[in-house]
């Protein structure tokens, strides 16, 4: 539902904020208006007096205009000198952190390195130390003679003995 157009009075404030209230409200009582949108409607509601072409977007600290200091103030100066031993510590800081992280990129190659030839070392060892028990583990089943018979319990009569006879 739209609202039907109402006519509007503006005033101007000395800080450039123009109020604008609708002419019904300026107009009606209070009693002839239902409470709740009484209440609602009587709210002022700010504007800029020149309305900028940006939309009303405030601009932010950085982009609005500054008074332009004379070049040849003290004051100017002093703020260029600080604003140089600001640049020149911010650069300072930049280069020593470029340098610690190269240093800590080195550090942790040459760990690599460390670690990569421990793999190595301790594979040549592993693959030794199975070697020895596959070994050791070969000849003990060599050594051990399965029984032969049935049951199992006792071994094979010496055929040497029947042979005398």
């Amino acid at each position: 539902m739209s609202r039907p157009s109402q006519p509007k009075l503006t005033t101007a404030d000395h800080n450039g904020v123009s109020v604008i209230q609708s002419q019904a409200h300026a107009t009606a009582s209070p009693s002839s208006l239902p409470a709740a949108v009484a209440g609602l409607q009587q709210v002022p509601q700010l504007v800029p007096a020149n309305p900028s072409p940006g939309g009303g977007k405030a601009l932010p600290p950085s982009k609005m205009k500054k008074p332009q200091a004379d070049k040849d103030s003290e004051e100017y100066r002093q703020r260029r000198e600080r604003n140089n031993l600001a640049v020149k510590k911010s650069r300072m800081r930049s280069k020593q952190k470029a340098m610690d992280t190269q240093q800590r990129v080195n550090e942790l190659k040459e760990e690599n390195e460390r670690l990569e030839a421990k793999i190595k070392l301790l594979s040549k060892e592993l693959s030794v130390l199975k070697d020895l028990f596959l070994e050791h583990a070969h000849n003990l089943a060599d050594n051990v003679q399965p029984p032969t018979g049935a049951e199992g319990s006792s071994p094979a009569p010496n055929n040497t003995a029947t042979n005398g006879q």
